[in-house]
């Protein structure tokens, strides 16, 4: 562990011990989902070069894709110029990062004075969440 504190310690975590993370396709460039990582959920993700995330929702860390299969392999771990966000060049395994069935979150655009869905549903997810 010695050798990542070094790497962990030069971050700057919020008051909640977290940091934001993007997760961005390292092929296409598109923004595939954000979340938020702690010092676990990172040191993990480095070790793994599969992401893991921090759930402040459900309060635990969660792999990606662990009950969807959608996982995500880490090609590539960067932080910004201020050492405040995190961003991964990740390989999406399965197509799908966002748990709506859509290839990413980011699929609502803002269309004058409203939100238009941009992005097709490419699996239910009932078929991909059994719990």
């Amino acid at each position: 562990m010695n050798d990542y504190n070094q790497i962990l310690d030069a971050l700057k975590w919020d008051d909640q011990g977290l940091i934001p993370a993007i997760a961005q396709d390292a092929e296409s460039g598109k923004i595939l989902m954000f979340a938020w990582m702690n010092r676990d959920s990172l040191l993990q993700s480095i070790q793994s070069r599969k992401a893991v995330y921090w759930s402040r929702s459900r309060q635990k860390l969660w792999a990606k894709g662990e009950e969807s299969g959608n996982t995500q392999e880490i090609l590539s771990i960067r932080c910004d110029c201020d050492k405040d966000v995190i961003l991964l060049g990740i390989r999406q395994n399965g197509g799908i990062a966002c748990h709506t069935g859509r290839e990413r979150c980011f699929f609502n655009l803002l269309d004058g004075h409203q939100w238009q869905v941009t992005d097709p549903v490419i699996t239910d997810p009932g078929q991909m969440y059994k719990k």
